[in-house]
Formats: C-alpha cells, structure tokens, sequence
C-alpha cells in the first residue's frame, strides 16, 4: 500500500495526525478482526472510493454530534431494497418461540423460550444496508408464517414513528417505533426509543422488551459493520420474572464479538437459568444455582440456532427476508400503500441504481407536497390502522407517545372478498392522504451525496 500521507486526500491527513485541525478528534475507524495498527488499511476498504469517502466526510461534518434521523437524505447506494416496515417483521421469524413459550406451564421456560425470540432478529438487524425510510402513511403486511397476521404502519413524519401488530393463535405482539441516533463522524449511534410488548394468550403474561442501543461502525471510512453492546431487558410484567442479557461489546481482533450472556430471573431477582451463546449462531440454556452457577447435573441445552442463510447474496438477507419482498407471503387483499409496491424499492431490487434514486426523490418530493396540502387545509394525518392511545412510556432515551391496534384491519380483512386479485404486484404504490392531488416533479440531477432534508 503506497504511503498515504505522501497525498492531500484526507485520508493522507489523517495519517499524519491531521484529525485536530479537522475538527475530527472523534473520527473512530475500527477493524473488528485488527487492532489499532490496522486503522489506516481499514480506513482504506469499505464501498466507497477514497475520493467519495472525501466528499462524504466533508458533507457530514456539519452533522456531527446530531440527531439525524430526519435531518439528511442518503444515497441509495448504501440502501438495501427493503423498508423499514419490512425490517421491523423480521422479528417475526422465528415466532414459533412464541408458541412455546405459550405452551409450558414451567415459568423459567416461558422466560427463556421468549428471550430467545428477542435474541433471534439480531442478525437481520445487523445487516450493513440501509432500509427505505417509509413514507407517512405507508404499510406492510405479511401472512404466511406460522399463522401470523402482521401489519404495521408509519404513523407519523416527523417524528419518524411507526406502529405495529401482530397475531397467531398463541400471542399477540404489538411495537410503538421510534429510533433517536447521533452521529459521530464515521459511525451512528442507534437508541431504540421504543416500546415492545408481547402477550401469550394462554396464560395472558405480558412482556416488556428494553433492547440495548445499537452502533454502526465505519459507515465512510472502513467496513462497515454493526455491534450492540449493552443490557437487554425482559419483564414478565405480571409476574415481575425478568431476563437480563448482556451483549458484549466487540473488542480489538474480534474479542467477545457476538456473545451474549445473561440470566432468568424470578419476582424475588433470584437466578434460576443462565442463558448464553452468540446472537449470530444459537443460544442454550441451563438450571443455575441462587449464585449463578450450573447446578450440578444439569446440561447445557440448545433453545433456538440461526437458520441456513443463503449464500453470497449481496444484501445478507436471509430466506425469512426474501420472503418479505415477495407478492406469495402477501394477502390476496394487499393495500396500495404496501411496501412491496414501491418503486424504489423494486427498482434497487431489480439492480437499478440510478432509476430507484430517481424514484426515491419522486417519492419524498410528493410527501412534501402532501405535507404542504396538509398545513394549507389545516389537516391533521390520522393513521388507518392504529391510533394514540393517549399513553406516554418512559424510556431510558426519552419519552413516547405510544400507539394502539384499532382492529379495523382485520374488519377490512373479513368484510371484503377473498378473491385471488389478478396480479397485486401491478398495483401502483399510494400511501397518499389526498390520491387526488397531483404532484409535478421537477427533473433534478440523481442524489448522490448527503443532502439536508
């Protein structure tokens, strides 16, 4: 590798020691298979080239330190052909832990069959792509998996908030979204202000899950990858059994990359199982004594391993996350606002760079416009399928108005025909408060950099 600081690229700034006079002392590059020796190699990889990884840089400076979940628009480059509707039914892949932990009558199991269904959604969440953030109105729905019906909606704009619900015969989930980040230079910290709740039908248990905040390493210098460090909370909250587990964070070359260990514990906080492994491969389980340790005779059992994943697909989706863009796991009835239809999505999907960035800012310029039609009628947006519930939850980043399933998506379900449509996916996409309004879109030169909203 030729010396880097021999050029003025910031990268040959960087190297000699040039962070300061940037204003970039808290420019982090991590090599999570390396050490610091490695930065500079790391700084140099990644899927930008070195003169965009500059241009990049120099347009997110301004940003540092901020929240900017609203603030900036991103290339398409970095998105994966998914929204962020579809990724929040992710969760829903391994629900038959659900089902089990419905089915016992052993409460430590019931603990550990649901914590391990927390624990499953990691690897989809730790994919490097962006999702498409959803348009104000937009929705998704996803039947065919182990009896679920979900649907979820984005509820609000600003802030970006989305809500959802989903069903089988053994629990009932239902999630108020919302995430709250800052922006560190060359990584993004994620907070979940949100709030998960899960009930098992047989027994009327409620859950509460607190997940830890997530950090994207490397998004512009470097590859990017993912890590969550920190606690992740589940409370039976009626019978005050909990599950704490804790990610560990990754440290240089790879050290404790993945584990995840942790204890059940009963309404007395008393230990009754340990639960350990990687949330990339499998969790077990075991009886423990009250100071944590196996009891002695006791074995170390499986309770949930990751499935196959495909191989070499260029976004790391897994099988469950193919299925989402699929029209097969979508009902016959599917609603025009449905993020399959978009057409950015589908674009990306088809390897169209060009045309789904294009179609992106069609699509963000008719929000706007929406917007503006909104404030000129004195309009509020009122969501179809969920409500506030007047309920405010406190979080350990910040307060949230919490949104309720009304119901009225499965009267839709039941009261209309369940006919075969002739092709759902021809569909054209429109999760528009006014379909009427007519929205010209000026020609602009395709967005390739980090734009202010």
């Amino acid at each position: 590798m030729a010396d880097p600081g021999q050029d003025g690229s910031l990268l040959g700034m960087l190297s000699r020691g040039f962070q300061k006079l940037l204003g970039t002392e808290n420019l982090e590059i991590v090599n999570p298979e390396g050490g610091k020796e490695d930065v500079m190699d790391e700084a140099a990889r990644g899927r930008f080239s070195n003169q965009d990884k500059e241009g990049y840089f120099k347009q997110a400076q301004k940003y540092i330190g901020a929240d900017v979940t609203s603030l900036v628009t991103l290339p398409v480059i970095i998105f994966e052909p998914m929204t962020m509707l579809q990724k929040m039914c992710e969760l829903m892949e391994y629900t038959e832990l659900l089902n089990k932990a419905d089915s016992t009558d052993d409460p430590n199991m019931r603990m550990v069959y649901t914590a391990a269904w927390a624990v499953s959604p990691y690897v989809a969440f730790s994919r490097t792509w962006k999702p498409f953030n959803p348009i104000l109105g937009e929705t998704f729905e996803y039947s065919d998996h182990n009896n679920v019906t979900f649907v979820n909606e984005q509820v609000s704009h600003h802030p970006p908030i989305c809500a959802g619900h989903g069903e089988n015969e053994h629990f009932v989930y239902d999630c108020t979204s919302k995430v709250k980040t800052k922006f560190l230079g060359n990584s993004v910290e994620v907070y979940p202000l949100g709030r998960t709740r899960v009930k098992l039908k047989r027994s009327g248990h409620v859950f509460d899950l607190v997940p830890p905040p997530t950090k994207v390493q490397n998004i512009i210098f470097g590859r990017t990858w993912v890590d969550s460090p920190g606690d992740m909370v589940l409370t039976n909250t009626t019978t005050g059994e909990k599950v704490v587990l804790f990610f560990q964070p990754c440290g240089w070359f790879g050290a404790g990359r993945y584990e995840v260990d942790g204890y059940v514990y009963d309404s007395s906080e008393e230990p009754k199982m340990l639960i350990t492994g990687k949330w990339n491969e499998s969790l077990s389980y075991q009886p423990c004594d009250n100071e944590g340790e196996p009891l002695e005779g006791s074995t170390l059992t499986e309770v949930w391993r990751l499935s196959d994943l495909p191989e070499d697909d260029k976004f790391q989706f897994t099988h469950f996350a193919k299925k989402l863009n699929s029209f097969e796991t979508a009902p016959t009835t599917l609603l025009p606002s449905d993020s399959r239809l978009r057409p950015d999505r589908k674009a990306l999907e088809e390897g169209d760079i060009n045309q789904s960035a294009t179609e992106k800012y069609r699509l963000e310029e008719h929000q706007r416009a929406e917007k503006r039609e909104r404030e000129k009628r004195k309009d509020a947006f009122v969501p179809k399928w969920f409500r506030s519930s007047g309920e405010t939850a406190v979080t350990p980043w910040g307060d949230l108005e919490i949104y309720e399933y009304t119901g009225l998506y499965d009267e839709r379900k039941s009261s209309i025909s369940e006919a075969p449509v002739e092709d759902t996916s021809k569909q054209e996409f429109s999760p528009w408060q006014y379909p009427e309004l007519r929205v010209e879109v000026q020609e602009s030169p395709v967005p390739t950099g980090i734009v202010a909203l």
